[in-house]
């Protein structure tokens, strides 16, 4: 409840209003409780008998109307604080008493959480990292998310609430980090054996720290390619920090779309290929060499593998065909 970013900062802030209106009515209701058990019991024979006493108008109001004001003041903010504390709403501002800068530009992170540790890739720095991130203090982030397997939440409670991870979706978050530390960094959806040693830790750092932290990525020596992403989505938990000084370009791209392997298609591409009308053999097949002549390289080994393993085999291609073979058929 004493964070060191902004928006967790409002997130404290929120809860606890909320805490303090549920208040008004909780205190009241557990003293006047423990009032009317002493006030009328039945040792005292000063207190008001009335057995036939049944209603009171005045009464009725404040018992229904106290209660409703509670809740349209806690839907009031609610309301506003859903869309002002959106995760995909840019920040507006760095601190309570300091607005943004125009000339600030978001750090950019994206993040997977994988069985069971977290990976991070800086697209602008050029590196990644294993079970260890770091931004510069008073400067936005902007954090895209997605997943390898199951979902999964990430949350470092200092910075900003959580967030889940999909597979094959991509979720986002804009937070910003106003003290300068280190802080606990963690996985907050159970998702199997080595999900307790799912943590990490964020490094709150100075422009300078930051840069340096950055060159030191940069000296690993090692490139994260699809092959490493590969090896690297195996389960395995307690992993080590690692950090890699470069990392394969459209590895990103390929992450959300599923297809890092490159022995299928992309997701999107075949949610293209639905859209168009995939579901007949005729329309599919049209589709199929429409993407064919819009793709390129790897994308369009996929499209032919994608022909020859769909079960209505909408080019009608035997199953040993050479893929040169599907190639010229889609061309064509």
């Amino acid at each position: 409840m004493k964070p060191h970013g902004d928006i967790a900062q409002q997130q404290a802030q929120l809860i606890v209003t909320s805490t303090l209106l549920m208040l008004l009515i909780i205190v009241p209701v557990i003293a006047l409780t423990l009032f009317f058990a002493y006030r009328y019991r039945q040792s005292n024979a000063e207190a008001t008998y009335a057995p036939d006493w049944d209603h009171s108008t005045r009464l009725e109001l404040v018992i229904w109307g106290a209660p409703l004001l509670i809740i349209i003041a806690l839907g009031a903010i609610t309301w506003i604080s859903t869309h002002k504390l959106d995760p995909f709403r840019p920040l507006d501002r760095i601190a309570a008493d300091r607005p943004l800068p125009a000339d600030v530009k978001p750090l950019e992170v994206y993040a997977v959480s994988m069985d069971w540790k977290w990976l991070f890739i800086y697209p602008e720095q050029g590196i990644a990292t294993v079970n260890e991130m770091a931004a510069p203090v008073d400067r936005p982030i902007h954090f895209r998310f997605t997943s390898t397997s199951v979902m999964n939440t990430f949350y470092v409670p200092a910075l900003a609430g959580m967030i889940y991870t999909m597979p094959g979706m991509e979720t986002q978050l804009h937070a910003v980090i106003n003290k300068p530390g280190v802080y606990d960094g963690l996985s907050a959806n159970y998702s199997g054996a080595g999900f307790s040693d799912m943590r990490f830790k964020f490094h709150g750092l100075s422009s300078e720290e930051f840069e340096r932290w950055v060159a030191a990525g940069k000296g690993a020596g090692n490139t994260l390619t699809r092959a490493d992403y590969l090896k690297l989505e195996q389960p395995s938990a307690k992993e080590p920090v690692r950090r890699f000084a470069s990392v394969e370009p459209g590895l990103w791209g390929a992450i959300v779309d599923r297809c890092v392997d490159g022995k299928k298609m992309c997701a999107s591409q075949m949610m293209a290929i639905d859209a168009a009308g995939g579901a007949g053999k005729g329309g599919l097949a049209s589709t199929m060499r429409s993407a064919w002549r819009d793709a390129g390289g790897a994308q369009r080994e996929r499209i032919v593998v994608a022909a020859l393993c769909t079960p209505t085999n909408p080019l009608g291609l035997p199953v040993e065909v050479e893929a040169g073979q599907a190639a010229a058929t889609l061309k064509n």
